[in-house]
This record gives structure tokens, sequence and C-alpha cells, in this order.
């Protein structure tokens, strides 16, 4: 009986009846209510679960970007430090280090630890005696002055402070900060702590908490006086422009600089910080695909449930000379209907809400009363997201080859039903 009915009815695959058995299969009646739930928590699962991965991939992205682009704004891409004897030297080897080709800068740099204080507060920071020719290069501070100029930096006593520490020290520009370094002059008593006053001539606002509250840049010739370096320097802050091929600078540089010396790239200086980033995004992926496999499931079991309940709707259209194929596919498409739906929804949630991330946090946080994103907390005063074509796409592929997996076997069931067993208790 089948192979005649073979032989008799030729339907091209996906034909139209089969689109049309599977949107009535989807549709919700009084009878498979039960299953059209089930159906409808499928659709949620994987919806939710593709917009919570490129929302959470997004940020995570975005964390980095910002994060990489704030240090490697501010710190160089390459520290060269002395080996053997001081960098007294610095300037011919900062001038040779600057001919390399793909370095755009050679800063040469004096660190030392202070208290910088004011009337009403007092913070430890970071002074960093710089040139003012280097420090207008520095974009990431020259750019984004809010109070004050960075105009004749090398030419008076001034220095340039971080908004948060402004704030903490209730300063503005033009006002007066002291700085505390714990060695000063050398008395018969003891070395004393050396205590100066400084005008502050800029205020920036990097928009990363750590430095904008830590960070103290002065004149290099006066930070060379205040910290009793003589004529040298701590060491020389070299920026490249590629970070990523860090590795292919290091021997140029090395080359170059004539002398003894000891590097540390960007990545030796924050691997930790960085090598933690991506353990949490790995887990966080992780973990969120286990969202689109529940939901997958959820099909497989709704495809079941609704292949048991529609066994006598199968026999009677197996013996109206509908394939096994056919039958298949009818099902395939009902339960794939549900992940690709699914998934293109929660991609465009998932856009949405990464285009909008920062307004949607300050919507949240002013329904809340609360600091959703704490700078203090997470070093950057706004949420960032940065949308990965590649991995955006890769979390949409790997929804749809779950969501017809899932539809696999539930239809090779229905395929294999046979209709004179479905029929015999009709």
């Amino acid at each position: 009986m089948d192979e005649t009915m073979t032989e008799t009815v030729q339907t091209a695959p996906f034909a139209p009846f089969e689109w049309m058995l599977s949107a009535r299969y989807l549709r919700a009646r009084r009878k498979e209510g039960f299953i059209s739930v089930i159906a409808g928590f499928s659709f949620l699962g994987i919806m939710l679960g593709v917009a919570t991965l490129i929302i959470v991939m997004a940020v995570m992205n975005g964390f980095r970007k910002e994060l990489l682009d704030k240090i490697l704004g501010l710190n160089g891409h390459i520290l060269v430090q002395p080996l053997e004897s001081p960098l007294t030297d610095w300037k011919d080897v900062a001038d040779r280090l600057s001919q390399v080709k793909g370095i755009r800068l050679a800063a040469p740099v004096v660190d030392g630890q202070a208290l910088a204080s004011s009337p009403w507060n007092a913070s430890g920071v970071l002074v960093r005696g710089i040139r003012s020719d280097d420090l207008n290069n520095l974009t990431s501070i020259a750019k984004n002055i809010k109070q004050g100029s960075l105009e004749g930096f090398d030419e008076g006593q001034g220095v340039a402070i971080g908004r948060r520490l402004a704030d903490q020290l209730s300063l503005h520009a033009g006002d007066s900060i002291t700085l505390v370094a714990p060695k000063g002059a050398v008395t018969p008593m003891g070395t004393t702590p050396r205590i100066k006053p400084y005008k502050i001539v800029a205020v920036f606002e990097i928009g990363m908490s750590e430095y904008d509250l830590g960070f103290v840049f002065m004149p290099l010739a006066e930070a060379q006086a205040y910290f009793n370096r003589s004529n040298d320097v701590t060491s020389i802050e070299v920026f490249t422009t590629n970070p990523d091929q860090i590795v292919a600078f290091r021997q140029a540089v090395t080359e170059a600089a004539g002398r003894p010396v000891f590097l540390v790239d960007w990545r030796q200086r924050n691997s930790t910080f960085f090598n933690a980033l991506q353990v949490e995004r790995n887990v966080m992926f992780l973990i969120l695909t286990m969202i689109v496999l529940v939901a997958a499931l959820n099909i497989v079991s709704g495809l079941i449930m609704l292949v048991k309940d529609k066994g006598s709707d199968i026999a009677i259209l197996r013996t109206m000379g509908a394939s096994q194929g056919s039958i298949m596919r009818i099902f395939l498409i009902t339960g794939a209907s549900i992940g690709v739906v699914g998934t293109l929804v929660g991609f465009v949630v998932g856009l949405v809400i990464c285009l909008n991330i920062e307004s949607i946090r300050q919507f949240l946080s002013w329904l809340t009363s609360t600091e959703l994103f704490s700078p203090e907390l997470y070093f950057l005063s706004k949420l960032p997201a940065e949308i990965d074509i590649g991995e955006t796409t890769a979390v949409v592929i790997m929804a749809l080859t779950l969501s017809f997996l899932a539809t696999l076997y539930p239809s090779w069931r229905a395929a294999r039903l046979d209709p004179v067993e479905a029929l015999r208790y009709e």
C-alpha cells in the first residue's frame, strides 16, 4: 500500500501543505493548550538566551576595549627602564627611540609617590613628571581638559590633576594643592618629608576612576628637583602605532636604546587583569549558552508531546499518500520555527539594548535610586558595549543549530509512526 502511494503521489520537499500544517500545529487550541505553552516557553528561552548572550558579550568587549584605550592612552605600550646605570642620557635615548618606525612617542618620565592634600581632605597619588610636548601628545589627557589649560606647562610650577581627585579635595583650576613626598632634604636629623604647594593649572577627566583620582602631572624639570633626581629619569614610556603587535617592537626598541635597558610591555604590566577578564568572558558565555540549550530541550519535549497528540492525524496523512519525508518536514518546520523566530527576536532585542545600554542603566539607577555601575568598583564612568560582528554571528548560528538539532529526533519519530498502530485505538 505504501509503495503504491509513493509511486502515485510526488510532492516537492517543503511543499505548501507542509508549511500549512506546521502553522496549524503552532496555533494554540484548547485541546493542545499545554503544548502551546511549552512552545511559548521554548520561544522565550531562546529569545532571552540569545539576547542575554549578545548583551553580555558586547559589554565584556566594551569593558576590554575601553579599559585598554584608557590604560594604553596614559601608560606606554613599552616601559623602558635603565640597567647598570641611571638614565642620565635620557634625551639621547628618547630621540633614538622616537626615530624607530612605528613608534609615535617616547616620553621620559619621573614617577614618585606623594600625598596630595588640601584644607579639606587628602589622598595618595602618583606624581608623574613629563615634558609639555609629550603631555600634549597624550590625547587621553590633552583632549579631556575640563578646567584650565596646558599652555605653558613647562614654564611654571603648575600641575594637572584628575577630576575625581579635584572633587575629593574640593579644588578647582587656579587653586593650590599641597604635595608631600616622603624623601625630601637630608639633614643631620635625617631625611625630612618634602612639602610643597603647587598651583593647579588644569583638571582632566579620562573617564577611568583610578586615573582620575590617582594621577598628578608635573613639569619634568620640577619633578626631577622634587624627587631628588638631579639629571636622570625613572623610565621612558614608549607609545607605538599598533599595541597588538608589541612583540615586533621589542627588538627594535632594545637596539635603538643603545644602552642596557629592561623592557616591560603593556601585556606584562596588565596580564593578571586582562587574563581575568578573558576567563570571566569565557565562563559567562558557557553559562548563558545553557539557557539556549535548555530552551532547545523544551522544543524536543514539546514536539514529542505534539507527535503523540497528533498520532491519528499523522496516520491519516500517511494513508492519504503523504511520505515519511513530508511528515518529518512538517514537524521539522514546526520546531525550527520556534527556534528561528526566537533567535531573530533575541538578536533584535540584544542589539537594541546594546545600542541604548547607558540610557537604560541611567533609567534603572533613577528608578531604583541606586548606583548600578559604580565607577569606584568598575573603573569606568559609563557602561560600555562593543558589538563584535563575529561573536554575534556565532551566537546566532549556535542558537539556530541547537534549535534545528532539537527537532530532528521528534520529527524522525513522527515519520516512523506506524499508521495501523496509530489508528487501531482511535
